[in-house]
């Protein structure tokens, strides 16, 4: 199998080269578990951050990432949009999203109370990788819907056109591999 060598915040990962379709491979990325990097990785995109009362990110690949980001800037809280309503919500707001690693639309959701924190807030969503922006531009909506003022989109990767984007922080570049 054919790899890829990441390197970010001083550590090292070989990843492996996937295909998604019949015309995209991607280097497989996948933080969660990976404590090291995440650790590594979070201060550093904690200081390009501008000024946010609060950060939000969507079920679950960027959970870990967003716990120590917001541990970094000395936050209490984050905010993690849900894939589905759960049964605790009271009046959740909901908006469905596409992103090229999921095979189906998706549901993002916030509880009420979530909501509420996030109203008049400048807020930072945070993800592990940015790629095509449909997931990242869904969660942007989603807070806006609750009243929040997106103020940094931030990943620790941007895959693919993304990192030409000039309107997103990241960390480093991820390629992605055309199927000739």
């Amino acid at each position: 199998m054919k790899t890829y060598e990441l390197n970010v915040a001083g550590v090292t990962r070989e990843l492996p080269i996937i295909a998604i379709n019949d015309d995209l491979k991607i280097a497989s990325f996948i933080v969660l578990g990976d404590t090291e990097l995440v650790t590594a990785a979070a201060p550093l995109l904690a200081k390009r951050l501008p000024k946010v009362d609060m950060l939000v990110t969507a079920e679950a690949k960027g959970i870990p990432f967003v716990h120590e980001v917001a541990k970094a800037l000395g936050m209490k809280r984050y905010i993690v949009a849900r894939k589905n309503v759960k049964a605790y919500m009271d009046k959740p707001l909901t908006h469905e999203v596409n992103s090229i690693t999921t095979q189906n639309s998706q549901l993002l959701c916030l509880d009420s109370h979530d909501a509420n924190m996030i109203k008049g807030k400048r807020i930072a969503l945070i993800d592990d990788v940015i790629s095509t922006g449909e997931s990242m531009q869904a969660l942007e909506e989603l807070v806006q819907k609750a009243g929040g003022d997106v103020v940094a989109k931030a990943a620790i990767l941007a895959e693919g056109g993304a990192s030409e984007r000039d309107d997103i922080v990241f960390l480093e570049k991820l390629p992605v591999f055309k199927i000739k």
